[in-house]
């Protein structure tokens, strides 16, 4: 029997089916279509060619609102200039009346229309009519003067009318149904900063005055921007304040350095301390750190150069920078009495910090002076000594004027760093700077004080060796510094000492002594070992000059300076000093070569000399490279003294350099079999070869060119009886050459006796018999290579 299932199963069994076929259908359509697009890729790339691209609709270039802003403003602008040539050009064609009556009118239209806008919701069009309503009760005002006022004093007028115009801006701005409007607060405030300036100088006031009037103008602008909220507002009285701030500083800074009396710059230094004080308050109440500290930092050096300006008029003139420089350090007294915000404390730190500064740039010259000046005694040299310690350093330049204060100025500067610099990040640098502003301080006494020279070298001396000193038992950093500054005393006392044959003796003895004796500590070898050996050098070259010596005989004693150098750079092996104290002997061996130029047999002795020290640094494993120095020193101090003796024959010049070379290839090759005959013999055969060669083809005479034959004979056989491939080469080549001279002018002769088609006919044969036995030339060309190639 057949199972038939109830009603409600068989028709979910015949929607699950139909479900499954649907399933597939859609399968199987998927997959005709991918066939399809994949057997007709042409036709459809063709129909999307056929169809149009998409046109983009067109893109605006500048937006709604801009467009509104350049017509609103364009026609407030055009509207003005109507109204502005109005009333200049055609005033004069109506009445009193119709004109009164046609500004009036209009002007109230333009100032009334805002608030109707305002209502309707039309602000910008609403601004746009309010300025131009405010540019009419400028003209107003031109016109009311031109009209009925024509007889008053036109700046007091503009005082007068932009402080009216300024008044009835503000209360524009500030009615309830313009108080929408951003436009009429700034340009009141504008207006604003010209009633003061303008009434002054409606009134014949002095300088002071207007200085004044500036800077309280300046004041209430600022008042105007620490109050208002309204961000406009705030930056047009940020710019007025900054603006007649500035020009009412300039005034009355030019006041105070004019001023030729207390009472003047009293004056003067009332109007600064103003600005000053707007400033500080500016600086206190400000938001903006970058704005308070600069604020603060103008407002220290308007109070110093206030109080300043006051000093400089009842204090001598060498006393005026320290005056200043005090009331800098005055500053800082005012950091630990009153609670101060940190941009406030910071400005006041660098104003103070800034006044030291140019405090210190003052006191410059005199120590440039103090370094640079003694070396005018270069070009008088031993000249006599001068009278004091002064004219030692004013050689070719005039003593500074004032500058008998410039040591306090240097001590007060490193007393501040040294006792209010208390933050640990800046403690290093406090040091050096100290250290350096302690150390001018005692290089200008001496001068400054006028004392006897010899007691001037004397401090120079006690300075170098206080330095030294310091730079032995101090930090890093602060050892360094020490040791800068013996080196540039140390010059510049042995600069002064040029003036005096003695004093340069002394000089440069103790240097050398100072500089050697603080070379036992190993941290400052390599300054102090170097200026020992560049001292020594010195020394050396004065005492031959002392004694009268010439300067090739004065080479011999500054010999002594490289050799020391040779024996101290051994016991500073893996030193820091050893490269320092080579190349200062190697510059005194350039010294003495220099010193003998002139005179060649003194210029042989000294060049074998240093031949000497150089082979004896080279016999230290780690300076092996030098020995070829070494045998060029050599080289050069035969020639030299051959040349010392008139000897023109190149052989002289070449032979004791090719014996020597020949006998350290012969060693080498001995201890290395596997080196190359080029390496081990060519350098010296060629050396003797390549300069007789030259001379043979000069020389007239037949011996040259025998001895040279045979030497190459000798040289080609036993390059042949040993299978070595450069002296064969060698020595067959100058063979060829010197027979190919000697048979030249048979040549030619036979040259000349032979018919002109002769030498063509003989090198067509020539050509033939070449090409006739091509093969077996190349052939034995191969074999010539490869024999020369199984040579070592």
């Amino acid at each position: 029997m057949t199972h038939l299932p109830p009603p409600a199963e068989e028709l979910r069994l015949l929607d699950a089916e139909l479900w499954q076929l649907e399933s597939r259908r859609t399968q199987l359509l998927a997959r005709r279509a991918w066939l399809v697009a994949t057997l007709h890729p042409t036709r459809q790339q063709a129909g999307a060619q056929a169809q149009p691209p998409s046109a983009a609709p067109p893109r605006p270039e500048t937006a709604a609102p801009s467009v509104q802003n350049v017509l609103l403003v364009l026609g407030g602008v055009l509207l003005t200039l109507a109204a502005a040539v109005f009333t200049l050009v055609s005033w004069g064609h109506m009445g009193i009346t119709g004109r009164a009556l046609v500004l009036g009118a209009v002007t109230l239209a333009a100032l009334a229309v805002p608030a109707v806008l305002l209502r309707r919701g039309l602000r910008s069009t609403a601004e746009s009519v309010a300025g131009l309503g405010l540019a009419l009760t400028v003209l107003d005002a031109y016109a009311l003067h031109e009209a009925a006022l024509a007889g008053t004093d036109g700046t007091g007028y503009a005082a007068a009318a932009t402080a009216v115009l300024a008044v009835l801006w503000a209360a524009y701005g500030l009615l309830p149904a313009t108080a929408a409007l951003r436009l009429p607060l700034p340009v009141a405030l504008a207006a604003a900063q010209f009633p003061l300036l303008l009434w002054t100088l409606s009134a014949g006031a002095d300088p002071y005055a207007i200085g004044a009037a500036l800077l309280v103008t300046a004041g209430l602008d600022t008042v105007v921007a620490l109050r208002v909220p309204t961000a406009s507002v705030r930056s047009c009285a940020v710019v007025g304040a900054y603006g007649a701030g500035g020009w009412g500083v300039l005034v009355a800074g030019w006041l105070c350095v004019t001023a030729d009396g207390p009472g003047a710059a009293a004056r003067a230094g009332a109007l600064l301390l103003l600005a000053a004080g707007i400033a500080l308050a500016a600086a206190w109440r400000g938001q903006g750190a970058t704005h308070a500290l600069g604020l603060t930092i103008a407002s220290g050096l308007l109070t110093v150069a206030a109080l300043g300006g006051v000093t400089r008029t009842v204090v001598p003139s060498e006393w005026v920078v320290p005056a200043h420089l005090a009331l800098g350090v005055a500053l800082l007294t005012v950091l630990p009495a009153v609670r101060l915000p940190n941009a406030v404390r910071h400005g006041f730190l660098w104003a103070s910090a800034a006044v030291q500064a140019l405090a210190l740039l003052w006191t410059l010259p005199v120590v440039a002076l103090m370094l640079l000046g003694p070396a005018g005694w270069m070009g008088r040299v031993w000249s006599g000594a001068p009278s004091d310690a002064r004219a030692a350093v004013t050689v070719e330049a005039p003593w500074p004027p004032d500058a008998a204060t410039a040591p306090v100025v240097l001590l007060v500067v490193a007393s501040v760093l040294a006792l209010v610099v208390r933050a640990e990040q800046w403690r290093s640098r406090v040091r050096f700077g100290a250290l350096g502003l302690l150390w001018a301080t005692a290089l200008l006494f001496p001068a400054i004080l006028a004392v006897a020279y010899p007691a001037g070298m004397a401090v120079l001396g006690v300075m170098t060796a206080a330095a030294l000193y310091l730079g032995r038992t101090t930090a890093s950093g602060v050892r360094m510094t020490a040791l800068v500054l013996a080196l540039v005393t140390a010059v510049d006392l042995t600069l002064v000492s040029l003036a005096s044959e003695t004093a340069t003796l002394v000089v440069l003895s103790l240097l050398t002594a100072l500089f050697a004796a603080a070379s036992w500590r190993s941290d400052v070898v390599p300054v102090t070992a170097p200026a020992a050996l560049v001292h020594a050098a010195a020394l050396a070259s004065a005492t031959g000059a002392a004694i009268d010596w010439p300067p090739a005989r004065t080479a011999l004693l500054v010999l002594a300076v490289p050799v020391a150098a040779a024996l101290l750079a051994p016991r500073l092996t893996a030193s820091r000093a050893t490269v320092p104290v080579e190349a200062v002997g190697a510059a005194a061996g350039l010294l003495a070569v220099g010193l003998t130029v002139t005179d060649p047999p003194l210029l042989a002795l000294v060049l074998a000399l240093c031949g000497v020290i150089t082979a004896g640094t080279a016999l230290r494993p780690d300076r092996r490279p030098v020995g070829y120095a070494a045998t060029a020193l050599f080289v050069l101090a035969a020639w030299v003294r051959l040349a010392a003796w008139e000897v023109g024959t190149p052989e002289a010049y070449t032979l004791p350099v090719t014996v020597p070379a020949l006998l350290v290839g012969a060693l080498r090759r001995r201890r290395d079999p596997r080196a190359s005959s080029w390496t081990a013999y060519g350098p010296g055969l060629a050396a003797t070869l390549l300069p007789s060669l030259a001379a043979v083809w000069a020389d007239p005479h037949w011996t040259r060119p025998l001895l040279l034959g045979t030497a190459a004979l000798l040289v080609t056989l036993l390059g042949a009886r040993h299978r070595l491939q450069a002296p064969l080469v060698l020595g067959g080549s100058a063979l060829a050459l010197v027979t190919l001279h000697e048979l030249a002018p048979y040549v030619v002769q036979v040259t000349g006796a032979l018919p002109r088609w002769a030498p063509p006919a003989l090198a067509g044969l020539l050509l033939l018999a070449l090409g006739a036995t091509y093969e077996q030339r190349i052939r034995d060309v191969r074999r010539v290579r490869e024999v020369l190639g199984r040579m070592n």
